[in-house]
């Protein structure tokens, strides 16, 4: 499984990003997709999370300033980020979870992007 994240930089405070993350080698439509993001010196957080129904769920920090989508044709899922504070900066790093047929779980991380914001 991989999972390649892309779409980050360098925003001004106020400003907006939409990161990427492509998965190739898992059941994608089967699974739940996340984005979690560190920022130095804290552990790592869930910022945003897709059911493979499409069901979703934010981070209060981030709540009416991201959407998380997904893409299954694409095998793809995105994050959209507006009024984007400095407080947001970290790597943000996608994740897929899914259980198999016969109950084994499955987590996999991509490489994570670095998202900075500059006041």
């Amino acid at each position: 499984v991989q999972l390649v994240e892309s779409g980050g930089g360098l925003v001004q405070a106020g400003g907006s990003l939409r990161l990427s993350c492509a998965a190739s080698g898992s059941p994608f439509s089967m699974t739940t997709m996340g984005w979690y993001r560190q920022a130095p010196g804290k552990q790592r957080e869930l910022v945003a999370v897709i059911s493979s129904g499409g069901s979703t769920n934010y981070a209060d920090s981030v709540k009416g300033r991201f959407t998380i989508s997904r893409d299954n044709a694409k095998n793809t899922v995105y994050l959209q980020m507006n009024s984007l504070k400095p407080e947001d900066t970290a790597v943000y790093y996608c994740n897929s979870k899914w259980i198999g047929r016969l109950g084994s779980s499955y987590d996999y991380w991509g490489q994570g992007t670095q998202v900075t914001v500059s006041s």
